[in-house]
């Protein structure tokens, strides 16, 4: 069975960043990813947007955190995941988010410079050739071309209790 995603979009908001009481970082981005529709009968061209929830846990929490601000364009790898919840006045609600594995910042480096950077010719840091991973249960190779950063915190177990949001 394969539940996998790839998104490449904009980030809409600042993302939200947490840290569980066990001492996990967590972040939520919303990213919008647009569709370009030519209609042949009219000669127009349309755009459909679609918002997804991104969670991203320790280590891509860490670099969301540091580098990612509304603007940012990002590639993000995942897998699908539905929760459900009892609301206040009792009513079952569910949310469907993206649970991201690796995640890449897109764009000029300005676009994803970190908050409070030195101005002028300076770049608020050096975007790493690869993208960042979240280590997974599958292990897979990486093209040498492309390396990831190295990490030994191991997946999370993706307990919708444990999220802060």
């Amino acid at each position: 069975m394969v539940n996998k995603v790839i998104l490449v979009g904009n980030v809409g908001l600042d993302p939200e960043v947490r840290t569980t009481e066990s001492g996990v970082k967590v972040a939520r981005v919303r990213l919008a990813t647009t569709e370009r529709i030519y209609n042949r009968q009219t000669n127009e061209n349309t755009e459909l947007t679609e918002w997804h929830t991104i969670t991203l846990w320790r280590g891509l929490a860490d670099v969301v955190d540091r580098y990612v601000r509304k603007g940012s364009q990002l590639y993000i790898e995942g897998r699908l995941r539905t929760r459900e919840w009892t609301d206040k006045d009792n009513i079952k609600r569910y949310t469907t988010e993206i649970m991201a594995d690796e995640m890449k910042l897109l764009g000029r480096r300005s676009d994803n410079q970190q908050a409070g950077a030195p101005m002028g010719g300076q770049q608020g840091y050096s975007q790493p050739q690869g993208g960042y991973s979240q280590p997974s249960g599958a292990s897979y190779a990486q093209p040498a071309a492309q390396p990831t950063q190295p990490s030994s915190i191991p997946a999370p177990q993706d307990d919708p209790d444990d999220l802060p949001f």
